[in-house]
């Protein structure tokens, strides 16, 4: 059960995203081959413009994950009235390797946030079976709950987020 001191429940992950569940493998997020994605900090969106490595650690040979990357502030923090907005599906991610031997079947796309400090949220799933997942019709209003629901998926077992928010020419410097 999760804590109140929980990162996911600060940030309202747990609460906007999904409902609260039990981390049962640890995920590694990072882009650049340098900059792990740790719960709540700020990353600049020109440091994540291609797609991260994923590591999973906690499966065997035997087990198969979905990694969903999701924003759920479209269009803005304070009136998220498009939630969520779809940046990555991976599904067939093996228990003992990292995404890049996944199935992509959404492409990766990189965060865009125009208003406010958005979070992006990576959740992974744990597969009962190598599956057919059904890709979304759109990557607009997404729901991470229904898509899990419809897929079988369960609740998550890992996630983690980070922070982003328009960069304007001083923050680049």
């Amino acid at each position: 059960m999760a804590r109140m001191s929980d990162p996911l429940i600060v940030g309202r992950v747990i609460g906007d995203v999904v409902d609260s569940f039990c981390s049962t493998v640890k995920m590694t997020v990072t882009y650049n081959s340098n900059k792990q994605v740790y719960n709540g900090h700020e990353l600049f969106p020109s440091s994540v413009t291609i797609k991260p490595k994923i590591e999973v650690e906690g499966g065997d040979m035997r087990s198969f994950f979905t990694l969903i990357m999701t924003d759920p502030d479209v269009p803005g923090p304070s009136d998220p009235y498009l939630r969520e907005h779809l940046h990555w599906i991976v599904t067939d991610i093996p228990g003992t390797t990292d995404s890049t031997f996944g199935r992509e079947i959404v492409n990766y796309e990189m965060p865009r946030p125009n208003i406010g400090i958005h979070r992006f949220v990576f959740l992974l799933f744990k597969q009962t079976r190598r599956q057919t997942v059904n890709p979304p019709s759109s990557r607009d209003r997404f729901s991470t709950r229904n898509f899990a629901e419809e897929n079988e998926l369960g609740p998550p077992v890992a996630a983690v987020f980070f922070n982003a928010q328009r960069e304007t020419a001083a923050r680049k410097r």
